[in-house]
């Protein structure tokens, strides 16, 4: 936490924490591929805020939130979901084709939840298996930083200097 917390303090805001962030979270789980997904519930899409391969996840996009297993998992019971290969990814994501192309055949979303409501995700993709029971309760500890990030950010955007 401690480079989170220095992190913050820096004028490079919100980069400067999502940055710190990413590091933490490769440094317990590890990671190759990761984004943060802020929800957006009053216009039903989730919009991407960070990724460490904006080529092919551009920070900003947006998507629809569907209603599926997923949504119901991560949103609905506010649990961490794994898929630890690509037929798993694939009956989730339409974009499985772009994940394995950059090489990640496993993903694991953790929900940061505040107040009640889950306010993002963060996004972690590997090779095939790599999120292992160990790795998933470790990603537990990852939630306070988690929403630290995605409440910097927020505060930042509505005009905070």
């Amino acid at each position: 936490m401690t480079d989170i917390t220095k992190a913050m303090a820096s004028r490079d805001q919100p980069m400067a924490t999502f940055k710190a962030l990413e590091a933490l979270v490769d440094q317990a789980i590890g990671v190759k591929l990761f984004t943060l997904m802020e929800v957006d519930h009053d216009r039903g899409v989730a919009r991407r805020n960070y990724s460490n391969m904006p080529d092919a996840y551009a920070a900003s996009g947006e998507k629809p939130i569907e209603d599926n297993a997923w949504t119901e998992q991560v949103q609905g019971r506010q649990e961490i979901f794994v898929a630890n290969s690509i037929e798993e990814i694939a009956a989730v994501f339409p974009d499985h084709a772009l994940i394995k192309s950059l090489g990640c055949e496993s993903c694991m979303n953790v929900p940061i939840v505040v107040n009640g409501n889950v306010i993002g995700t963060l996004n972690c993709l590997h090779d095939a298996g790599h999120f292992t029971p160990e790795r998933v309760a470790a990603a537990e500890g990852l939630k306070q930083a988690g929403a630290l990030a995605f409440l910097l950010d927020d505060y930042m955007t509505k005009g905070a200097n």
